[in-house]
């Protein structure tokens, strides 16, 4: 992808006040919907170049890049943006788990018949995932 590319995709993204834009990880050949997290400018451009899936941290106020300290990475395969122009949909493969509750994707609860219910249970313990 050449920057020229890069910035007319980015061009056509609607980012909130806070120059984030929603993105949503779904493994590619499964159709599994593993997390939702968000993107600004230098983590998508970071992402289309690398190939390898950057969100920006809002808690931490910086990039992220998706398994740099877990080994828990996503591979970006491809990235859509949605008809509002305001939602990404990043088709990956994910290596691992997704969630850094130690699951293999971050929507695990469900409400179902007016109870909470825990619909999977963590692949790997938690406190073992990530190494700094």
């Amino acid at each position: 992808m050449t920057d020229s590319s890069i910035n007319s995709f980015l061009s056509m993204m609607k980012f909130n006040a806070d120059g984030l834009i929603a993105a949503i990880a779904q493994q590619h050949d499964t159709g599994e919907v593993l997390m939702m997290a968000w993107m600004n400018k230098d983590s998508i451009r970071e992402t289309l170049i690398t190939n390898q899936v950057c969100y920006y941290s809002r808690s931490r106020e910086k990039l992220w890049r998706k398994g740099e300290t877990s080994g828990q990475v996503q591979t970006l395969v491809e990235m859509r943006l949605d008809c509002d122009g305001d939602t990404l949909l990043l088709l990956v493969d994910q290596k691992g788990v997704a969630c850094h509750t130690g699951r293999r994707n971050c929507f695990f609860h469900a409400y179902r018949d007016g109870e909470i219910v825990e619909v999977s249970k963590p692949l790997m313990d938690p406190n073992k995932l990530y190494h700094q």
